[in-house]
């Protein structure tokens, strides 16, 4: 008989297992230097930056499509390689943060103001991470012809041509998706496992596409930088409404749920197993 740890097929942790996990993980980052917290997040907002220049180069080298559908599907498939770089590179990533860090504040383990520390730490060097590989699409993109200013043109577009709210409500799928990500990441027990999880449901992000303000900032900020036709003054509000969203998504939707399905029925389920298993034993 196969352990609730274990699940049926070995492959993934149980719920409680799960959030211990995640919870002693926060915790270490909470406590950990704000300087290598800062180093760390630079380095997601760089990998991630990935993700829009794959899809810019996309874009660029396609020279059209069939149809919509095997135009986001490609874009999907290439925006989730840099999801991958950051979850799997265990780079310290806003998004990722903005769902788990909120569990110990939960569970009375840490403070908001502990919380609110690494949020703040991890958002701005994120955002920073970005602005620095902007520089680098603007140095290599158009002169190498590997990214052309239309196409960072057309993915800003898609996410800054919107009304405020439709930015908002998207940028709680993505949160949701990138909490998602997260957790079924923490609930395989092997790479493999991980690698396929954080595709899923990544590309999901880039599919849609949906706000994700790290990844957007990319693709925004590089179409404003490279003269593609985006007004400066539209970055700020896709930036607060997404990572309004964004926080949303996470932390309601992934951690707040997951952890109250735990709190409120996890434990008298764990207690009855193993009351059955030392009668089976």
């Amino acid at each position: 008989m196969s352990s609730e740890e274990d699940g049926p097929s070995g492959a993934t942790l149980s719920y409680r297992n799960i959030i211990e996990r995640e919870m002693e993980n926060a915790l270490k980052e909470m406590d950990r230097p704000a300087l290598g917290t800062f180093i760390s997040g630079f380095s997601a907002g760089l990998n991630l930056s990935f993700g829009a220049l794959f899809m810019a180069m996309v874009l660029t080298f396609a020279g059209g499509f069939g149809s919509d559908l095997t135009k986001q599907l490609a874009l999907a498939g290439v925006s989730s390689i840099a999801f991958l770089f950051v979850v799997i590179g265990q780079t310290e990533l806003f998004t990722a943060h903005s769902t788990m860090a909120v569990l110990p504040v939960l569970d009375g383990r840490a403070s908001i103001r502990d919380l609110g520390r690494i949020w703040s730490v991890t958002y701005v060097s994120n955002l920073l991470g970005c602005a620095a590989f902007v520089g680098l699409i603007a140095a290599i993109g158009e002169p190498m012809g590997i990214a052309t200013p239309s196409a960072f043109g057309s993915l800003a577009g898609a996410l800054i041509e919107v009304p405020w709210w439709t930015i908002l409500l998207s940028g709680v799928v993505a949160g949701w998706l990138m909490g998602m990500a997260t957790w079924l990441s923490a609930a395989s027990r092997d790479t493999i496992g991980r690698i396929v999880f954080v595709l899923l449901t990544t590309a999901a992000i880039g599919f849609g596409p949906f706000h994700h303000a790290i990844l957007g900032t990319t693709e925004v900020l590089s179409a404003i930088v490279l003269g593609a036709g985006v007004a400066p003054r539209a970055f700020i509000p896709f930036l607060v409404f997404t990572t309004l969203g964004n926080i949303i998504g996470g932390t309601v939707f992934v951690a707040l749920l997951n952890y109250g399905h735990i709190a409120l029925a996890g434990k008298q389920k764990d207690i009855d197993f193993q009351a059955d298993g030392i009668e089976d034993s």
